[in-house]
């Protein structure tokens, strides 16, 4: 089964183009725009993460349909309440598997290519992780609430299209409802800010009033500096995909007690001997 993402590449690449033409006709100098290495290093792992993305569909496809043999009912498609659970549950998933990735440091390992850039744009979407089997535990409760298989990953689908929007600059805060109820470009410019105010903040997907809720929400307030506590300074796709995975291996190599060793693997990005963080 292809994702429904696949389908919506070509429109991504081109709004990724009619973005960047903006800034040529319509610039503004407090915002970062478009470099053309790091836009070629963004879609060049979004690229990849497909290559690697569609065989391991297939595992995920397997691991949901034998959980959705063993649920106790099987929700219809045809029902709208089924939609209505599958909208808000697949949410939460996403929201507990992003607070996930980026509080436990070898699963940041993966979610830290996409926030590697040092620019906010449309582009920025694409950078996606080439390690997508880190995914799998978060959305498996849904296969056991019943819901099936092919209803998920088309969710999954639906919640990386609206998130695409997301990542721009170019478009202010919204109306105030919508900004209480849903996740917004302001938002999500919070998130991939890496001022201390910022850090760890506004996890959701489509929504975002699971942070507001479970008190990691920040609004926007001074101007994010997009990229990383400690930018890696490279182009490289492989470096970017891989570079965190090495920096892990390294400090667990040479920590001297299992416990150490363990606090590099499951601690948070950051995690030392000694510290609290």
């Amino acid at each position: 089964m292809i994702p429904a993402v696949v389908y919506a590449i070509p429109a991504f690449v081109l709004l990724v183009a009619v973005e960047a033409l903006s800034y040529r006709f319509l610039p503004d100098d407090e915002e970062r725009g478009y470099e053309t290495r790091d836009t070629v290093t963004s879609m060049s792992m979004g690229a990849g993460s497909q290559v690697v993305g569609l065989p391991w569909k297939a595992v995920a496809i397997l691991a949901y349909a034998g959980l959705y043999t063993l649920a106790p009912w099987q929700l219809s498609p045809a029902s709208a309440w089924t939609w209505v659970l599958l909208f808000f549950a697949d949410d939460l998933a996403y929201y507990v598997f992003h607070r996930a990735h980026h509080r436990i440091r070898v699963l940041w390992a993966s979610h830290v290519v996409h926030h590697s850039s040092v620019r906010f744009n449309l582009s920025t979407a694409l950078r996606q992780s080439w390690t997508p089997m880190t995914t799998l535990p978060f959305w498996l409760p849904l296969a056991l609430l019943g819901v099936p298989p092919w209803m998920i990953l088309l969710q999954q689908s639906i919640s990386l299209v609206y998130q695409f929007f997301l990542h721009t600059e170019r478009v202010d805060k919204l109306w105030r409802p919508v900004e209480f109820l849903f996740n917004t470009p302001s938002h999500h410019r919070v998130h991939h800010g890496s001022n201390n105010a910022y850090l760890d903040r506004n996890y959701g997907g489509i929504l975002i009033v699971w942070d507001r809720l479970l008190g990691t929400f920040e609004p926007e307030g001074e101007r994010a500096v997009y990229g990383l506590t400690k930018n890696i300074d490279t182009y490289n796709p492989l470096r970017v995909a891989f570079h965190e995975y090495a920096a892990t291996w390294r400090d667990v190599r040479s920590a001297t007690r299992w416990r150490d060793r363990a606090g590099h693997l499951f601690g948070p990005p950051g995690w030392a001997p000694g510290t609290d963080r």
